[in-house]
C-alpha cells in the first residue's frame, strides 16, 4: 500500500521542528522505506522526528531529506 496523506498529521510543530505522527495498515519495514513519504517531501525537514503506529509495531525515527528523497531512520 502507498502512502496516504490522511494518516500523517502534525503532533507538535516549534522553531522549525516537527513531530509528526502516521499510522497505517503495513508492517513498519514498508513505511521505513526510503521514499515512502516523498508525496510531502516539501513539508518535513532533516531533523525532524515521527512517531510511526504501523501494523506490526510502533517506533521513532529520525527524518533526512537529501535530493528530495525523505528517510527514515532509527534515533542515536
Amino acid at each position: 500500500m502507498a502512502f496516504q496523506n490522511k494518516k500523517l498529521s502534525v503532533i507538535a510543530y516549534a522553531n522549525g521542528f516537527t513531530l509528526w505522527h502516521y499510522a497505517a495498515n503495513e508492517t513498519l519495514a514498508t513505511i521505513a522505506t526510503s521514499g515512502y513519504f516523498n508525496n510531502v517531501v516539501t513539508l518535513m525537514n532533516s531533523g525532524d522526528i515521527i512517531l510511526i503506529n504501523a501494523s506490526d509495531k510502533t517506533a521513532m525515527r529520525a527524518i533526512s531529506v537529501a535530493d528530495n528523497v525523505v528517510s527514515v531512520a532509527a534515533l542515536d
